[in-house]
């Protein structure tokens, strides 16, 4: 599902819907630990027990985190796109 800037960047409408989409990503608390989680290395299985949720709220937030450019599946694992590095500025 990885889409390009590229593709954004051709417009200022374009560029706006870039912007928002990856903004809705990362204003929720619990994606920005899912954002977190990722970065430390933790699969799907230890999300979900350090979250306390269940797969179907997972795959929402993981849904939401991909439309908004902030993650991308690698074989069977998440890592962190450019724009889901935004967390490691955000870490206390």
């Amino acid at each position: 599902m990885r889409e390009s800037w590229s593709r954004y960047s051709e417009s200022l409408d374009k560029s706006r819907e870039y912007h928002k989409r990856w903004l809705i990503a990362i204003s929720n608390e619990v994606r920005r630990k899912i954002l977190e989680m990722i970065d430390d290395g933790r699969n799907e299985e230890e999300i979900l027990k350090i979250l306390r949720i269940d797969k179907k709220e997972l795959d929402y937030h993981l849904k939401i985190l991909e439309w908004g450019f902030c993650i991308q599946k690698e074989d069977d694992k998440w890592i962190l796109t450019k724009e889901g590095e935004i967390v490691k500025f955000l870490k206390k």
